[in-house]
């Protein structure tokens, strides 16, 4: 799965770089009326394009899998966006140097090639350094869109950009509420900043299966964070409990941290609910998507039931229902009706536990 994520990254890149080398040759060289010297014809320009869009699109998600996978991760952001930009500059100089070098083989001998190879004359070169401030621009930009899906969620990005919900619609959509066991108790002892910490340290477990099991991340709300998909998505391949059962594996994995860092390890619990919602933009300054329905309110009062039924997971009679029994692989518990607070009638629940 994170071979597959990762693979999607470097179609990102090299799409988007070879859209943003495309436009350069264009305004750099399509403009003039004699093709460079190199250019035989209009289709050079156009391989041209495309070879930068591989290189730097290839450099750009180095630049990123190196970052993620060390501690440049934990810096702050600006640093990072340094190392990056500073990595696909050395790339794109090399990339210079090597070009340069291949073209001046073939025309004098090798230990004056290899003379003024040393020399810095390159960097002076107008056409270089156009491209360089070109690099710096574009690198910025998408450092900027990168962070703001981030920010946002990539598809939430990609939908406000469309203006795909600036009118409410309806949907189907499935939920998956997760909240900390205790977290008063722990927040009393441990103090805000140490508790503060220990949420950070907790949901950067989470990171990983969410990407995995393609969810989003709609809110998170102090100890809790509220997880989506569409309805369809959601239910492919026990996605919504994945998470759960993942989310749990992974705070058992790095129980010898959390123990030394803060005295025990967290435990969650978690509800997951579906239904018809309306969805909308909502906000000028700062703008979300928020999902307006009772789903919402059923799913929070089902999940505050874990703790009487003594149930870590607890789904709904409705998402029940549509949950392809002949291959799940978790076990579902039906406990019976169950009254919800503040509501009239009482739902079927059940509890989900592994095989």
């Amino acid at each position: 799965m994170r071979t597959r994520i990762q693979a999607k990254k470097l179609i990102f890149a090299i799409f988007a770089w070879g859209i943003a080398m495309a436009g350069f040759v264009f305004f750099r060289y399509a403009q003039t009326p004699n093709l460079p010297q190199w250019a035989v014809g209009t289709a050079d320009l156009a391989t041209l394009s495309i070879y930068m869009g591989i290189v730097f699109g290839s450099l750009h998600w180095m630049s990123n899998l190196i970052a993620d996978f060390s501690a440049i991760n934990r810096l702050p952001y600006l640093f990072s966006v340094i190392f990056k930009g500073l990595f696909l500059l050395l790339g794109a100089t090399t990339l210079a140097y090597i070009t340069q070098f291949l073209n001046m083989w073939a025309v004098e001998n090798h230990m004056t090639t290899l003379r003024q190879m040393l020399t810095p004359h390159i960097i002076y070169n107008r056409s270089f350094q156009a491209i360089i401030v070109y690099l710096v621009v574009v690198r910025v930009g998408l450092a900027f869109i990168e962070q703001m899906a981030l920010l946002v969620g990539p598809r939430v990005l990609l939908n406000i950009g469309l203006g795909k919900y600036h009118k409410p619609r309806y949907e189907q959509r499935l939920f998956l509420y997760l909240d900390m066991v205790a977290s008063t108790n722990h927040a009393e002892t441990l103090g805000d900043y140490r508790f503060s910490r220990l949420i950070q340290d907790s949901f950067s477990q989470l990171s990983d299966t969410v990407v995995n099991n393609e969810a989003e991340i709609y809110r998170y709300m102090g100890d809790a964070v509220l997880i989506h998909w569409p309805l369809k998505e959601g239910i492919r391949a026990d996605r919504c409990f994945n998470i759960y059962f993942e989310f749990s594996q992974q705070l058992h994995w790095q129980r010898e941290y959390f123990k030394k860092q803060y005295g025990f390890v967290p435990k969650f619990k978690a509800a997951a609910h579906c239904g018809q919602v309306v969805a909308a933009v909502v906000g000028v300054q700062k703008q979300e998507i928020s999902f307006f329905s009772d789903v919402l309110n059923t799913l929070a009062r089902l999940q505050e039931q874990c703790h009487p039924l003594n149930q870590r997971m607890l789904i709904s009679g409705e998402l029940e229902s549509l949950v392809d029994k002949d291959n799940c692989q978790y076990t579902l518990n039906q406990l019976g009706p169950v009254k919800l607070k503040g509501k009239q009638h009482s739902i079927e629940v059940f509890g989900v536990s592994v095989n």
